[in-house]
């Protein structure tokens, strides 16, 4: 549910109002009894809890399979490439392969 924000037009006294969309608008003020209306612009906020909330929360299963393979090719070439280097003692630039 959103909130929306209020102005007197009596007494200008601004509050927010936790409602629901099919609420009918506040017509009068709390604090004097005016009328008051609902301000341009409020109530479309969202509050986004929790861990995630990522575009690549929603892809295909087919995209996150294509993205494992290709991470975990990568995180294997990469400590094979450092061992060899450690190994041989020397800060060799690896070679490129046919």
């Amino acid at each position: 549910m959103p909130t929306y924000e209020y102005e007197c037009q009596k007494c200008h006294h601004r509050f927010d109002l936790f409602q629901s969309i099919k609420d009918a608008p506040k017509k009068t003020c709390p604090k004097c009894r005016g009328r008051v209306k609902r301000l341009f612009g409020t109530g479309a906020g969202l509050i986004f809890k929790g861990s995630g909330f990522y575009i690549t929360d929603y892809r295909k299963p087919s995209y996150s399979e294509g993205a494992k393979k290709e991470s975990g090719a990568a995180a294997a070439a990469t400590p094979a490439t450092n061992s060899n280097a450690a190994k041989t003692g020397g800060s060799k630039a690896p070679t490129k392969k046919d």
